[in-house]
């Protein structure tokens, strides 16, 4: 999971859009790499998750009442 915060910009950040148009991507960690397919995640499910989020990193709430939009949680899903 990753949140498209920006720091509280007005905007989504640039890679938000990318992968809300290809629907996968890829993650680098711990010097590996592998293929993610993308969801959105919406409506409850993303308040929970957000709320659970901004409790463990505080920096998310502040971010979120920075803005006027709706800070967006995508579910990275490792395929193949």
């Amino acid at each position: 999971m990753v949140v498209a915060s920006k720091a509280g910009a007005p905007t989504n950040p640039s890679w938000y859009y990318n992968l809300l148009a290809t629907g996968r991507g890829s993650v680098e960690l711990g010097g590996g790499r592998f293929d993610v397919r993308v969801r959105i995640v919406e409506g409850e499910e993303r308040d929970k998750l957000f709320a659970k989020v901004a409790a463990r990193f505080p920096i998310y709430a502040s971010y979120q009442q920075r803005t006027g939009r709706r800070i967006p949680i995508v579910e990275l899903k490792r395929y193949g």
